[in-house]
């Protein structure tokens, strides 16, 4: 089965932190696919450079500015989408930040930035769009969690909004499957994006041999999984999370 044609030929697609890294990958694996596309991102000059180079390919693709933790923004940019294009079939919950430190160390404001971003903005985007998925009886929500739900050194706030991704796709999944709506997460590894290329070469080297496939993951890797979840005929899987992590969430620690 081929996902990347198995949608109709009019789908609009949203894509949260599409600016850039994997939000990016996504949008343009969306787009050859033959989607209309939304870009949701706070930054601007990434925004239009994204949104451009997509056009550029012969994308019909929009970037709007937009603060996923705010409703009012949500609200008001699915709106310009919905009227831009005429409807909303897919929506990707990408954006995404990490402030990493031990517990003690954590400030109140990098546990509530991290849980805005990561989760509410799920939350907020979700309940955005359904207003539109549900009347048509139709669309296709892609959550991006991270194998880090499952535990890291570190990461408490980040692998509890993880973790509460993939809850929050469980019960949307319930509640909205006679509806034609499908929400599914997908949980990636270690991927190859501007913040892994910070990280020094020693570093990045002992990452990749914790990675059972013995390679970093790429943004196209998880656009697959995206593209997957997406197509019409996924219509009977629901509530599922996808580990796209090169086997690492089988035995390795999370980062």
């Amino acid at each position: 089965m081929n996902a990347t044609t198995n949608h109709r030929s009019d789908e609009v697609a949203i894509v949260t932190g599409g600016a850039k890294g994997i939000g990016l990958g996504i949008a343009t694996a969306l787009a050859k696919s033959g989607r209309r596309i939304a870009l949701f991102d706070r930054d601007g000059a990434s925004l239009d450079e994204a949104a451009s180079a997509l056009a550029a390919e012969g994308a019909d693709a929009i970037g709007l500015a937009v603060d996923v933790t705010k409703s009012e923004s949500v609200n008001a940019a699915v709106e310009t989408v919905a009227e831009r294009f005429g409807r909303v079939d897919v929506l990707v919950n990408n954006a995404g930040i990490v402030r990493d430190k031990r517990i003690t160390k954590m400030s109140d404001d990098d546990w509530d930035a991290v849980i805005d971003v990561n989760l509410k903005s799920q939350f907020l985007c979700c309940r955005a769009v359904l207003e539109y998925m549900v009347p048509a009886q139709y669309g296709r929500i892609v959550n991006i969690s991270s194998r880090a739900w499952l535990g890291g050194i570190g990461q408490s706030n980040y692998s509890a909004a993880k973790g509460g991704v993939v809850s929050l796709t469980r019960s949307l999944a319930l509640e909205w499957a006679s509806a034609g709506v499908t929400v599914n997460a997908i949980a990636p590894g270690i991927v190859d994006t501007p913040l892994f290329r910070k990280f020094d070469a020693d570093l990045q080297e002992r990452l990749k041999k914790s990675v059972p496939v013995q390679r970093i993951g790429t943004p196209e890797d998880i656009a697959q999984a995206v593209l997957f979840f997406a197509q019409k005929e996924a219509s009977y899987i629901t509530g599922q999370t996808l580990y796209v992590c090169g086997g690492r969430s089988l035995s390795s620690p999370s980062v």
